[in-house]
């Protein structure tokens, strides 16, 4: 009998979520179980430590098992770096126009991106990037 997929709840806002919430919401996005991201990740994160990430038991991972989560979901290191707490956001004023920019993938844009465009734009980056990893081999 085939293992019944439980998917976990997918909050919406993923620009004001946790590292827990986040890694939670991308799971379920992926649709992937606990399992299957670790064996995504060559055992490196298991299913046991990323269900502590996603509890909240574990607020702060080392940057090796982030950048596996960044990797196995195809998503920013740098989000979850800063979403764990090691780096700052990025933010400031546009100093041509004098508005308010946020974030990296905003900085090359024409006008201010929403949070939910900025975060669909790091997604087809990351997504970008891996296709080109695969390509240079």
């Amino acid at each position: 009998m085939a293992e019944e997929r439980k998917q976990p709840p997918q909050p919406s806002a993923p620009q004001q979520q946790s590292l827990a919430e986040y890694l939670t919401y991308v799971r379920g996005m992926k649709r992937m179980t606990l399992r299957e991201v670790e064996e995504a990740s060559n055992g490196e994160i298991s299913n046991a430590y990323l269900s502590q990430l996603e509890k909240g038991h574990i607020s702060k991972p080392s940057p090796n098992i982030l950048h596996a989560l960044s990797e196995v979901y195809g998503i920013s290191y740098e989000r979850l770096m800063e979403k764990a707490g090691y780096i700052v956001a990025a933010s400031g004023a546009d100093r041509r126009t004098g508005t308010t920019k946020h974030g990296r993938a905003a900085t090359f844009a024409a006008e201010n991106l929403t949070t939910e465009e900025e975060e669909e734009l790091l997604k087809y980056l990351a997504f970008l990037r891996s296709q080109s990893k695969g390509r240079k081999k």
